[in-house]
């Protein structure tokens, strides 16, 4: 794949090949990153790099669209029907301009949105105040209770009190089921619009494994990766009476031209979600995530609301004494890649917080399953044993050099038998 770039920019050839070499050594647990196939890869790399395609299909405003509007026709029809849409944008170019499209799509700046707290688990653009969000819109948010579990009655009176124009559902760091459709109903006894953003969720929606908000939501947003198992981008799905404004808010409302090459491996990418592979591989994923679990409370780690109902394992650290920062960097040294993240209710700051995020979506893509879990969690356990001993670190980062050569990063996921024409997925 890369020959071309090794002759013309060698350091920048190297440089890649080392990160290569990273992510195939390492046990990498952050819950939003994944593995995405070959196909996905040598889409997001073609000549559709070279279009410039701002518009819809059909509305163009520049010429030469006679492949790009398929291609994208074909991504939003698959996602579409594995999704169980009216309709869908994948013009977004990630998560974060996904949700700021979802709002502008419905009401107007200066307007209140209502979503959960960034220290709770919500996202920066669920109305954080350091994000855009709450500068753009009024925002307030709800928390979740002291067991770290969404608390439906108290933001229903929130909401009540408050009357936001937008309830948003969705977390970045909560490792429970979510009730969307609750959401739907808070947001209609109180006049609000729902939109539901369920980037870390999506796959595990696709195969059945989570509540979908798709009934409950007038928009839902997504990224294209994580569980999804895309490249990096986003997506909005939403009911056919907002499709027309949903897609002004997007472009030209805050967007230009889309990243054809982007949409053209998100298409792939949903033909992949559409197949039993998939569905088995989802479900690996929340075997993992229990087993994980179960096996790092066995070894003394405290985790938020004891356990988790999807890919998600946020760990309190307090009892450890360990903060999350800390031990986060000395995982990376053994070779384990997690993510410090608050808690809900941190005394700490963000930037030194008392717990750690990890998830298993990309060690389930290597084909990791129960056993490796019981593995991982004794490996997370001695280096915490051994924060202050950068010998045990290395001899732990080399069992887990000999762990991942066990798992080589696959290529391919699977081979679609029958393909729709023009514009639809795998049956």
């Amino acid at each position: 794949m890369y020959s071309a770039l090794e002759k013309y920019d060698p350091q920048l050839f190297e440089l890649i090949k080392q990160e290569e070499a990273r992510q195939s050594g390492v046990l990498r647990l952050i819950p939003s990153e994944n593995y995405v196939s070959q196909a996905v890869r040598m889409a997001t790399g073609s000549c559709l790099t070279n279009k410039y395609s701002e518009g819809y299909p059909g509305k163009r405003y520049y010429e030469g669209q006679q492949i790009t509007d398929l291609v994208e026709d074909v991504a939003r029809n698959r996602a579409k029907k594995i999704f169980k849409a009216d309709h869908a944008n994948v013009q977004p170019y990630s998560g974060s301009v996904a949700n700021l499209g979802a709002y502008n799509a419905l009401i107007k700046p200066g307007m209140k949105i209502m979503g959960l707290t960034l220290g709770s688990g919500g996202h920066l653009t669920h109305g954080s105040k350091v994000s855009i969000t709450s500068k753009f819109f009024k925002a307030v948010n709800y928390t979740v209770n002291e067991d770290g579990y969404l608390d439906y009655d108290v933001i229903r009176d929130m909401a009540r009190k408050e009357r936001p124009n937008i309830i948003i559902s969705g977390t970045t760091a909560y490792p429970r089921a979510i009730d969307f459709k609750i959401f739907g109903e808070i947001a209609k006894e109180v006049g609000a619009y729902h939109v539901s953003d369920i980037a870390h969720l999506s796959g595990l929606v696709v195969a059945g494994l989570h509540q979908s908000p798709i009934p409950y939501a007038d928009i839902v947003s997504t990224t294209t990766h994580k569980t999804l198992r895309g490249p990096r981008g986003g997506m909005l799905l939403c009911k056919e009476e907002h499709a027309v404004k949903l897609d002004k808010a997007i472009m030209p409302g805050q967007q230009g031209g889309p990243h054809m090459h982007t949409i053209a491996a998100i298409a792939v990418a949903l033909a992949e979600a559409d197949t039993k592979e998939f569905l088995v591989y989802a479900e690996q994923i929340l075997k993992n995530s229990k087993r994980l679990s179960e096996k790092l409370m066995e070894k003394g780690f405290d985790l938020v609301t004891g356990g988790t109902d999807n890919h998600i394992i946020l760990i309190d650290l307090r009892k450890k004494h360990i903060p999350g920062r800390d031990f986060a960097k000395a995982l990376d040294r053994a070779r384990i890649v997690g993510n410090f993240n608050t808690i809900p209710h941190d005394s700490a700051p963000p930037t030194k917080p008392n717990g750690l995020r990890i998830g298993t979506p990309a060690i389930t893509t290597r084909g990791m399953r129960e056993p490796e879990m019981d593995i991982i969690a004794d490996l997370m356990s001695r280096v915490a044993d051994n924060m202050g001993n950068e010998e045990a670190i290395s001899k732990i980062s080399q069992e887990v050099l000999l762990l991942t050569s066990r798992f080589p990063v696959p290529e391919h996921f699977t081979i679609p038998k029958k393909m729709e024409h023009p514009f639809g997925c795998n049956e």
